[in-house]
């Protein structure tokens, strides 16, 4: 099957072979026809796997025809991040490039001023998050009733990061006749739940069980002791055959903490956090992009958010809390057909996380044996290191410290025995002391030098 054959338009056509696409996913050819429909849609579907272009490619189609008005965008999509809105932005311009469409990008970290000044214009599409759409929407600056397609993408993360409430607000002010599109790679109960409020009917589409990792993807899982995790990642990263690679960490601090230790030990690393300013964020994705850097480290901010063609290697420097978020981080890799690999790093103390994950994806995560140095037989010694090994052997010649006790032991003894020579050289030699054998070198009792009055 061709993109022809799931009903999308000539000129979309020209911009998906522009793009390099002959052949949809199963995603698409399950969702296109049926968003071109009208229909409403759950499309469940891992990351990595052409979601974005099941809804960006017919709603280009289908909002080809008819205009937009001032401050009332023609149609909606609620993404969870800045870098995942960004990222559908792109789509929007890659494939839309033979339509005349308009679109704005409502997201946090960025003034007001020009998404403003883009609304007033009018818009065809618009990308935003949950936080900032509502917050111009109380300002008066938007208005919602004019929409008539609403997408809800990675729905399974807006419900961890707490948008269920925005988003139930922001659906409750939009037309009731519209066409509601829900995308997911997991579908957890609350999600099943929202669906059954605001979809009419939908059908459900999936590409592959909930929650499954990407078969293209090789999973591997290296125990480690908690104090040794720095350097069996840094071990792997010389070892494995890394030509890129995105490093995940739990927390903010420790993706600054570590993003710097590796710079410290010469890679090209990057970071990507939430305390970091979206403008350098941007900056430092697109270094990462344009391959200036090959490592790039990263919290779960970033998890949904990038879609970088060819990234080989995914690391869970920490193990995630969230088994789905296992799933999204290894979906950074193994994208497009692409094969990748996934390697977590796990102490004892992550055991039950582990397991929580294997009993997600329903298989076990094979075992990758620490990496270890490299022997003395593969590595030739450093001449600079040779002066450190020769003061460590004239360490060895040192008198162990039994001999220098020893030694001490018969200074005392010698010191002691001063004032009896003294004694010996003033009265003469005792007769006692005369007849003790030469062989005898044990301490002279005192009463033995003295000669009887």
């Amino acid at each position: 099957m061709t993109f022809a054959d799931v009903g999308l338009s000539d000129q979309l056509l020209r911009a998906v072979e522009d793009s390099g696409y002959g052949e949809p996913t199963p995603i698409q050819k399950q969702a296109i026809p049926s968003v071109l429909m009208g229909r409403d849609l759950i499309g469940i579907a891992q990351t990595g796997t052409g979601k974005t272009a099941a809804f960006v490619l017919p709603m280009i189609d289908i909002l080809a025809e008819g205009r937009s008005r001032a401050m009332m965008p023609r149609s909606l999509i609620l993404e969870p991040t800045r870098e995942l809105a960004a990222q559908v932005a792109e789509n929007f311009e890659k494939y839309g490039k033979y339509h005349k469409l308009s679109m704005a990008l409502l997201i946090g970290g960025v003034q007001m001023g020009d998404q403003i000044k883009a609304l007033e214009k009018g818009v065809d599409v618009l990308i935003a998050t949950p936080g900032r759409l509502l917050d111009l929407f109380q300002r008066g600056k938007i208005l919602l009733n004019g929409c008539e397609i609403l997408v809800i993408d990675e729905a399974d993360r807006m419900l961890d990061m707490g948008f269920i409430p925005d988003i139930e607000e922001i659906a409750s002010k939009l037309p009731k006749s519209r066409q509601t599109l829900l995308f997911s790679a997991t579908m957890p109960p609350p999600i099943q739940k929202l669906a059954q409020r605001f979809l009419n009917e939908p059908r459900q589409v999936e590409a592959t069980r909930p929650a499954t990792a990407n078969v293209n993807i090789e999973q591997r899982l290296v125990k480690v002791d908690p104090d040794m995790k720095r350097e069996a990642l840094r071990r792997l990263l010389r070892g494995e055959d890394v030509r890129n690679a995105i490093i995940f960490c739990n927390r903010k601090s420790t993706v600054r903490d570590l993003a710097t230790s590796l710079k410290r030990s010469g890679f090209a690393a990057g970071q990507i956090q939430g305390d970091m300013a979206q403008s350098e964020r941007i900056a430092e994705f697109d270094r990462f992009k344009q391959d200036e850097i090959n490592i790039l480290v990263a919290s779960d901010v970033a998890a949904r958010g990038l879609d970088v063609k060819g990234v080989s290697h995914v690391f869970n420097f920490d193990v995630p809390w969230q088994p789905d978020d296992y799933v999204h981080r290894i979906g950074r890799t193994g994208r497009a057909g692409a094969t990748g690999t996934a390697i977590t790093l796990a102490t004892r103390e992550d055991r039950e996380l582990v397991e929580r994950i294997e009993k997600l994806v329903g298989s076990k995560i094979a075992l990758l044996d620490a990496p270890r140095e490299a022997s003395s037989d593969d590595n030739p010694p450093d001449p600079a290191a040779k002066p450190a090994r020769e003061k460590r052997e004239k360490r060895h010649d040192r008198p162990r410290r039994e001999e220098r006790a020893g030694r001490e032991d018969r200074a005392a003894r010698e010191e002691r025995a001063a004032p009896q020579e003294e004694v010996e050289a003033e009265t003469g030699p005792s007769p006692i002391v005369e007849d003790i054998k030469p062989e005898w070198n044990g301490p002279l009792p005192a009463f033995l030098s003295v000669k009887a009055a």
